[in-house]
């Protein structure tokens, strides 16, 4: 268990990194005559679809009323629409427009300033770093203080340290192929999410290995 001060000082390089992302988002979003929630929101819908407004709330971590004046400011702007959703005739999902898609395109870089850090760091560094924040994700998720994201160790087709080959011990079942701590994903788009017991177990494995 960590210390205190262990935690203090993590969570504090966090923040500070947190903070230069906000100012990046604010220096992204306002050439484009966006805010950063409308950024972020365009971002969203460009990489995982449609979805409906409950949805966006959640993976944007906002109210539902803010999830609406977000949704309702890029519709002004050309750049998201409503739709019927297919799935029910008395629900719309929230779709981005062509103009929306090409807004999305020209900002999803990574800051520069950012990539210049990571790749400051080794290789083992790097591997280290995907490994700690997909197990500090996790137990966010666990705890019910995020949503569920869509890394690999919360997905139901992970299956960690199952190979005895050290630097590929993990499996995804989707794929079918082993793999190692160096192509974690943090985001996938396969992603499908694993039920709590599932969850327990992987945080469980990662934390004796």
């Amino acid at each position: 268990m960590s210390s205190p001060q262990d935690a203090d000082q993590i969570a504090t390089g966090l923040a500070q990194i947190a903070a230069f992302v906000r100012m990046a988002d604010w220096r992204e979003a306002e050439p484009l005559g966006l805010t950063p929630t409308q950024r972020t929101c365009l971002l969203v819908l460009a990489d995982r679809g449609a979805c409906r407004v409950t949805a966006l709330a959640k993976l944007l971590a906002i109210t539902q009323p803010t999830a609406s004046d977000v949704i309702a400011a890029l519709e002004r702007k050309g750049l998201v629409e409503r739709r019927p959703d297919p799935a029910d005739a008395r629900a719309t999902q929230v779709h981005p427009t062509a103009t929306g898609m090409a807004v999305a395109r020209r900002t999803a870089q990574t800051p520069a300033a950012l990539s210049r850090a990571i790749d400051a760091l080794s290789a083992t560094e790097r591997v280290g770093l995907r490994r700690a924040l997909s197990k500090m994700i996790l137990s966010l998720q666990q705890q019910g203080a995020i949503e569920p994201q869509r890394l690999c160790l919360g997905c139901r087709f992970f299956r960690p340290y199952v190979h005895s080959d050290a630097l590929k011990p993990h499996h995804c079942t989707f794929v079918d192929a082993a793999f190692g701590d160096v192509s974690l994903r943090l985001d996938c788009s396969d992603h499908e999410d694993a039920d709590p017991g599932q969850k327990a177990a992987v945080l469980s494995a990662f934390a004796s290995a």
